[in-house]
């Protein structure tokens, strides 16, 4: 296993050679994961703030925008509003980011899974612009790529996937038990948390992501197991 999803051998070659950046891309290099030369792994809610950083310096950030999906980590957002700049949030997938950039004239858009779109260079994601675009965010910083990524803070993430009937995968809001759980999920984590419900685009699954800010990590884990009991009917 190797590139974007599985930057491992990477992170150690990096700490083997004294590496000053790594770089992984997906099967077809439209994707970029960086590691940092403390070999971690910057993820592309890190790489589009990083890069946004450097287009709002140079002017280069029509409206002040930045496009993001329902999936970027709280930590993005802060970041981002902390430059003074907004966030346009889309639906997940690609597409619906290049959708609302074309709309908006926004120029930096992307996902976690680093598919970052550059608007005033192309309209599709490339791993190898976007790591150029980070290359000179870099050395424009004068900054080493670890402190660049610690200026960004990512919250806790707390991942649940439930595999359920297909004909069920649109159908989980109408469930009362579900609903009541989604619901105290969200009261619970009112003001120091996020919980974002959703059906997966390809497999039969629900998926529950619980961040949290002020809050131990135990809560959102123990929100998670408690949508997982309500989810139990639905499942395949």
């Amino acid at each position: 296993a190797c590139g974007s999803t599985h930057p491992e051998k990477l992170q150690e070659e990096v700490i083997r050679q004294g590496a000053f950046l790594g770089m992984a891309y997906d099967g077809d290099a439209d994707r970029l994961i960086a590691v940092d030369e403390k070999g971690r792994i910057i993820d592309g809610d890190k790489l589009i703030c990083i890069c946004a950083q450097m287009m709002k310096d140079r002017g280069e950030l029509p409206g002040d925008l930045v496009t993001a999906t329902v999936m970027s980590n709280i930590g993005f957002h802060k970041y981002v509003e902390g430059m003074g700049c907004k966030v346009e949030v889309t639906s997940v997938g690609d597409r619906y980011v290049l959708e609302s950039m074309l709309k908006t004239g926004c120029n930096i858009g992307g996902e976690q899974s680093g598919h970052i779109i550059f608007r005033n260079h192309t309209t599709t994601g490339d791993g190898i612009l976007s790591s150029l675009q980070l290359l000179q965010a870099v050395i424009l910083s004068g900054k080493l790529p670890s402190e660049l990524s610690d200026g960004i803070e990512i919250f806790p993430q707390v991942l649940k996937n439930a595999r359920v009937k297909n004909e069920n995968k649109g159908k989980f809001r109408e469930d009362p038990e579900v609903e009541a759980a989604i619901a105290a999920a969200e009261k619970d984590l009112e003001g120091e948390g996020r919980v974002l419900i959703r059906p997966s685009g390809t497999e039969p699954k629900i998926k529950a992501y619980f961040t949290t800010l002020g809050k131990d990590l135990a809560e959102a884990k123990a929100q998670k197991d408690k949508l997982a009991e309500a989810l139990k009917p639905m499942m395949a």
